[in-house]
């Protein structure tokens, strides 16, 4: 891509899923600098080129694009607004893509915000593992303006040759929230599902071959069902805590939309469950959570 090494580009966030998109970024030519709460987790990235800055703000210095994913509201605002967010050096139509997946009250006022500093806000939530993230095969759920999105798309082109544009900005943390309240529901689902062919002393092997050969053996069925069968949590790539987050987060949405959603709100409470007794780890780890049998009355 011609002129692409002299494009300043602002990563900040480098989880398991920042940490690939960064790298993608840094592959596609881009002068990037990143920052990290812990800066051990940028190490491999400043060996292959990118520039370490020892604040959001001073990543974001001089960055035609700033990309942010990390892991919640609170992280998002204190990256952007905070004392040394990323929104205090940039500069009037530098790129703000909030990656990260918020609530979507927090997406509006986070798009707001960041728009009466002249900045040019683009809602990018992805869907994928680390391992697509570190390929560049996410798939990106944007809201934005049609022209904004326009002026993104070199920065998003690593990352992702599936764009779904759903909107103006917080349509794509809309579709994000609904992806992933999908998604505890159906997890917390097989974990009962497994915890009842368990507690019935069916045969666990015959179990997980008849559910991955089945019309329910769904995505989320074919990674979990062996996994949790297995008790075998090892490479996490979403915790527990996450997915209560985004989980709680659709709910609110929910509410505001006067919903009523029971399966939404049992599956919130079983990942709150889930947090309480291993917030970092696996999300399947559920499973251990409801399969210990209530005592009877």
């Amino acid at each position: 891509m011609a002129g692409v090494p002299q494009t300043r580009v602002a990563f900040i966030g480098l989880g398991k899923m920042g940490h690939g998109m960064a790298g993608r970024l840094l592959e596609a030519g881009f002068d990037v600098a990143v920052w990290n709460r812990s800066k051990a987790k940028a190490d491999d990235l400043i060996r292959r080129g990118a520039r370490w800055a020892d604040s959001p703000a001073e990543a974001a210095r001089d960055a035609r694009a700033i990309l942010t994913m990390v892991a919640d509201d609170a992280a998002s605002q204190a990256v952007w607004l905070g004392p040394d967010g990323a929104a205090t050096t940039a500069a009037a139509g530098t790129l703000a893509i909030e990656c990260s997946t918020v609530s979507h009250r927090h997406a509006l006022d986070m798009a707001a915000a960041l728009r009466a500093r002249g900045l040019v806000c683009i809602d990018c939530p992805v869907t994928g593992l680390p391992d697509a993230a570190a390929r560049g095969e996410l798939t990106l759920l944007i809201g934005a303006e049609p022209a904004d999105l326009d002026q993104a798309r070199p920065f998003l082109a690593p990352l992702s040759q599936t764009i779904r544009h759903f909107g103006p900005v917080g349509a794509g943390t809309v579709y994000k929230l609904i992806n992933n309240l999908m998604g505890a529901i159906q997890i917390a689902g097989i974990a009962e599902g497994v915890a009842i062919a368990e507690l019935a002393g069916l045969d666990m092997a015959l179990v997980r071959e008849a559910l991955l050969g089945s019309v329910v053996a769904s995505p989320q069925v074919l990674r979990h069902a062996p996994r949790m069968i297995a008790r075998d949590f090892s490479n996490p790539t979403f915790t527990a805590a996450l997915r209560h987050k985004d989980a709680r987060y659709a709910a609110e949405l929910a509410e505001t939309l006067r919903l009523e959603l029971p399966l939404s709100r049992a599956a919130v409470a079983s990942y709150a469950r889930a947090t309480v007794a291993a917030p970092d780890d696996d999300e399947g780890r559920i499973v251990e959570v409801v399969s210990k049998p209530h005592p009877r009355d």
